[in-house]
């Protein structure tokens, strides 16, 4: 099969299998450390998996991770993708406040850059919390040095979602420039349908990523933006059985398809890393109307 259209953005938030929102509820942050550890061993496959098929990515990592793994960090790094933030403790921004959210960047970004040893220009937040509760994260990121953040799922969803928001990529502040570059969603029949990745990709047929990364590419000839978890590729990581039977389903359906997926999407389109997206997305960027 040989890779078609544009250039899209891929990308990896990493966490690993205890960290992500599904569980927030029933697992403590204080008992993180003595879990077991297993994205190390999952972000190696994903490695393998992009040096097979000849791409590269963005690594969106949680400071906590860079500070445990950091030969990991350079890995990623001397294979040629780019390593960026996704915070330090996966606490959604709305939760944090402005003060806490800037503490947040600046210590996961250190600890990012300290393990990696280059320079961090991307941000993604946790569970895309950046939405209309939250217009001073972008003034905290572009005065921390920030080129851009893809932190805005721009649908509405039980977690997460600013639906008002553009569907490509946007200039959030008049006096930076600072780009936004949300994850992408399809359109049919008049509604904004999620189409990035993540757990949509693994529970929905494959059919339907393509039909949506076609309709984003041909259509509007913009890029999409896909993502995806580490541990979504690992059906062997532990269960968690006292987690409410919604997130469950959430964080299990399909994890054992997500690997032969991915290896036919990243054969079928063609990928690039996010900062790349960035800097050819920010030309065509439009002002968020205030």
């Amino acid at each position: 099969m040989t890779a078609s259209g544009p250039a899209n953005g891929l990308s990896v938030d990493v966490e690993d299998w205890f960290q992500v929102g599904a569980f927030e509820t029933v697992i403590d942050k204080a008992d993180w450390g003595s879990l077991v550890d297993r994205v190390e061993r999952n972000c190696d496959l994903i490695l393998a998996m992009f040096d097979e098929a000849e791409v590269k990515a963005t690594f969106f990592t949680l400071g906590w991770v860079a500070q445990r793994h950091p030969a990991l960090m350079r890995r990623i790094v001397e294979q040629g993708h780019e390593i960026a933030s996704h915070g330090l403790e996966h606490d959604r921004v709305f939760r944090l406040g402005r003060e806490a959210f800037a503490r947040d960047i600046e210590i996961s970004r250190k600890a990012i850059e300290d393990a990696a040893g280059v320079r961090v220009a991307g941000y993604r937040a946790p569970s895309f919390s950046i939405d209309q509760r939250t217009p001073w994260a972008y003034e905290i990121l572009a005065e921390h040095g920030f080129a851009y953040s893809s932190s805005v799922a721009p649908i509405a969803h039980d977690h997460y979602g600013w639906r008002e928001a553009p569907r490509f990529a946007f200039r959030p502040l008049p006096s930076s420039d600072l780009v936004e570059i949300p994850v992408t969603t399809a359109t049919f029949a008049g509604r904004r349908l999620a189409a990035g990745g993540g757990g949509f990709f693994r529970v929905l047929p494959y059919g339907f990523s393509r039909w949506a990364i076609r309709q984003v590419n041909r259509r509007e000839g913009r890029p999409a933006i896909f993502y995806f978890h580490p541990w979504e590729i690992d059906p062997d990581q532990p269960r968690m059985a006292g987690a409410p039977i919604r997130s469950r389903i959430r964080h299990y359906t399909n994890l054992e398809q997500m690997a032969p997926k991915l290896r036919q999407l990243l054969a079928e389109f063609r990928w690039s890393r996010m900062d790349a997206i960035a800097a050819r997305e920010a030309e065509r960027a439009v002002a968020l109307a205030a």
